[in-house]
């Protein structure tokens, strides 16, 4: 059913599902935690399941003043302090992904693996520039969802849409050599069609020293939603397994040389 919880001043609210280790899942921007519904059952097989809902999306109540990924990535880490309290594997898609790799590179003391769904990380990655921010057709789009659940009601979501419209004109814009801050194993996955562009996702992957690289084919920025189970099995992959012995490396042949 989910509960809340009082950090700072966002009262978070969060659900969590299954048993195992410890596994936090990032929704994206503008959504809630009901965009891993295709997803969640494959992952609570294996894990505990934390689905936090973050800073005016899902249950979780605005907060006055503007949103930022710094911000929202604040917010997770004392979610992960005050309600996880150990390191975490942290599955996160769109701006939760980005989240996440604000919380791998800041705070590798609460990451064992990361999984980065479709969230780069620069404005210059992306795949249409220039495509406008339409409040209006976003608020038609996905105002009813929010309704359904926000405790600030559907009348309150053009001005989050507003909010992370605003962010978005500016954000993110790390650079690549930034990403070598990351310790944790990693997943980098994109959709073969996504937001982004494919150069992008390339260099995020060659930027992680531990990283690796999958396109998910015949899919879109919605590719958890379009594929659940070829994304699912590729994500599970890669939690409950090492990697396997490679016959012939290129890029591991020598795992203490830097990134290109």
């Amino acid at each position: 059913m989910g509960v809340y919880v009082q950090l700072g001043a966002v009262k978070t609210w969060y659900d969590e599902k299954g048993a195992g280790e410890p596994l936090v899942m990032l929704h994206g921007g503008l959504v809630d935690s009901r965009w891993f519904d295709p997803n969640i059952d494959a992952f609570t097989e294996h894990f505990h399941v934390y689905l936090p809902e973050r800073r005016g999306h899902g249950h979780t109540p605005d907060v006055d003043g503007p949103i930022s990924y710094q911000l929202m990535a604040d917010d997770t880490i004392a979610f992960l302090e005050t309600v996880v309290r150990e390191p975490v594997d942290l599955v996160g898609h769109s701006d939760g992904a980005f989240v996440a790799t604000l919380i791998g590179m800041q705070r590798p003391d609460l990451v064992k693996r990361l999984v980065l769904i479709s969230g780069g990380f620069s404005k210059e990655g992306e795949a249409v520039p220039d495509a406008p921010w339409d409040v209006e057709a976003i608020t038609q789009f996905l105002g009813p969802s929010y309704g359904e659940v926000s405790p600030d009601g559907e009348d309150h979501f053009p001005v989050v849409a507003t909010k992370i419209g605003d962010m978005a004109a500016k954000e993110p814009h790390l650079q690549a050599a930034e990403l070598n801050a990351i310790q944790a194993r990693t997943l980098v996955m994109f959709a073969d069609d996504d937001l982004v562009t494919l150069t992008h996702s390339v260099q995020m992957y060659d930027a992680i020293p531990n990283a690796e690289f999958a396109v998910v084919p015949g899919t879109s920025h919605f590719l958890t939603q379009e594929k659940p189970g070829l994304v699912n099995r590729i994500v599970l992959d890669f939690l409950l397994n090492e990697p396997v012995p490679l016959v012939a490396p290129i890029r591991r042949a020598n795992p203490s040389a830097s990134p290109a």
